[in-house]
């Protein structure tokens, strides 16, 4: 009986936590992992709708993104603190109220402080509750792993989204109409506006060819 709780205690533990050699190897493994390696749009080509609906100005990508980086990585903490007292038959409807909560209280505090971008953005930030790079990481990343490791986590695969959209947004916003940021960029004396970038099949193209270049990108490093 011991030697089968032993053994039990010892699968836990491998599942649960990371062996990277130390703790900071670990931390700077998962922030690298969820940045890059696993990067949600490039490799997972998860939140695509957002990344093709909100980056028609850096702006509004700035925002999502900081939306999702907060959401992920304050939900994944949650998560992996209470990850040993949630009965497993309720764990999803549980990270989805932990979820859920955290787009309230950044959707309460945009809406009080920066209601125009509010509404510029419409449903799409409610819709991170449904957003499956968070719940993916909560439900396979912080239920397994410590509080710590998982913030970095959730922050990382957060940024690693920002990344992107806020990569896509630049080149759509200057080539597609000349300005960043309410600045002007591209003369129209001498620069022609493409369009295509401004609506949504440009924007799946542009996603299309950043997708394929990271991927090559990636795979000549290694």
């Amino acid at each position: 009986m011991n030697s089968h709780h032993n053994k039990d205690m010892n699968n836990k533990e491998t599942y649960n936590f990371c062996h990277c050699g130390s703790a900071d190897k670990c931390l700077k493994d998962t922030a690298i992992n969820g940045c890059w390696h696993s990067n949600p749009i490039a490799i997972q080509l998860l939140g695509i709708c957002s990344a093709l609906a909100v980056t028609n100005k850096l702006e509004n990508a700035l925002v999502m993104g900081s939306a999702v980086t907060f959401v992920t990585g304050m939900s994944c903490l949650i998560v992996s603190i209470i990850r040993d007292i949630t009965p497993k038959r309720v764990r999803l409807m549980a990270e989805m109220a932990i979820i859920a909560s955290f787009v309230i209280i950044f959707d309460r505090i945009l809406k009080a402080y920066y209601w125009e971008m509010s509404k510029q953005l419409g449903p799409y930030i409610g819709l991170i509750i449904t957003n499956c790079i968070v719940m993916g990481r909560a439900e396979a990343f912080a239920m397994r792993n410590r509080p710590l490791v998982s913030l970095v986590d959730g922050l990382a695969n957060g940024i690693g989204y920002s990344s992107f959209l806020i990569l896509i947004a630049i080149i759509r916003e200057v080539f597609g109409t000349g300005n960043l940021l309410g600045h002007n960029i591209l003369s129209t004396d001498w620069y022609m506006q493409n369009h295509l970038l401004s609506m949504a099949p440009g924007a799946f193209i542009l996603l299309g060819l950043l997708v394929a270049g990271f991927n090559f990108i990636k795979q000549q490093r290694t």
